[in-house]
């Protein structure tokens, strides 16, 4: 079964151009023009990617991108924030919101394709049968790969499709030191233009969901990041 894109843009053409190539790489394709119709169609049709411009005539791109992450039903979803907006500031909040990747206009198809093709490995590589069924359990906290969940201290944490795969990644490893510059070829992957800041952006946003448990993502000065053994 073919993945599914939402693509959510208010300029016609550049809409159908998007939804033309993505076509042609074998995705199934919906559309949205306005962000309440993207919710209603996100909702209906569960896509696997939601491309996200943030000039939207109703509301703010920002906005579809909150209330999307705030749904359970999305946890797994990626979203890729495709926008003129080309400040550090922009591309920061938008990570910080839970978008997986951000796209600057103008932008060159075969780059966005890349990009879609980046998410949906990291999908399909997460998707149960994919990873060891194992759950992953050191101190307060559990990881479930198949069913895509984890729990500290025994309750549930919603996380988004990235800080899950960080999580994964510093769990497996624990102990050991991850430079940022290899997580994002494990967990961005190497065709994808990532920062070193928007990797420090997700690990900020991860250990602020593990609470309690926040201590165990250390970082490693001048190096990246490690899971460490015990707080």
């Amino acid at each position: 079964m073919s993945q599914k894109i939402l693509v959510v843009e208010d300029e016609e053409d550049l809409q159908k151009l998007i939804v033309l190539n993505a076509r042609a790489h074998g995705y199934t394709c919906h559309r949205a023009v306005t962000g309440a119709e993207a919710l209603e169609i996100a909702r209906r049709e569960r896509p696997d990617v939601v491309l996200l411009d943030l000039m939207l005539p109703d509301m703010s791109g920002v906005e579809v991108c909150r209330q999307l992450r705030k749904e359970d039903a999305f946890r797994n979803t990626a979203i890729i924030i495709v926008s003129a907006r080309s400040e550090e500031i922009d591309r920061v909040v938008g990570f910080e919101l839970g978008a997986d990747d951000y796209v600057v206009k103008p932008f060159s198809v075969r780059e966005l394709m890349l990009r879609i093709k980046a998410v949906t490995r990291r999908l399909r590589t997460s998707a149960p049968g994919a990873t060891s069924e194992e759950v992953i359990t050191f101190g307060p906290v559990r990881l479930d790969p198949v069913r895509h969940q984890v729990w500290v201290d025994d309750e549930p944490v919603t996380l988004t499709f990235l800080e899950f795969q960080l999580l994964q990644v510093f769990m497996e490893r624990r102990g050991r030191v991850q430079s940022r510059e290899r997580l994002i070829d494990d967990v961005w992957g190497m065709d994808v233009e990532v920062t070193e800041r928007t990797v420090d952006t997700h690990v900020k946003r991860l250990r602020d969901k593990l609470g309690s448990a926040r201590d165990y993502v250390e970082t490693v000065r001048g190096v990246g990041y490690r899971f460490r053994e015990a707080v």
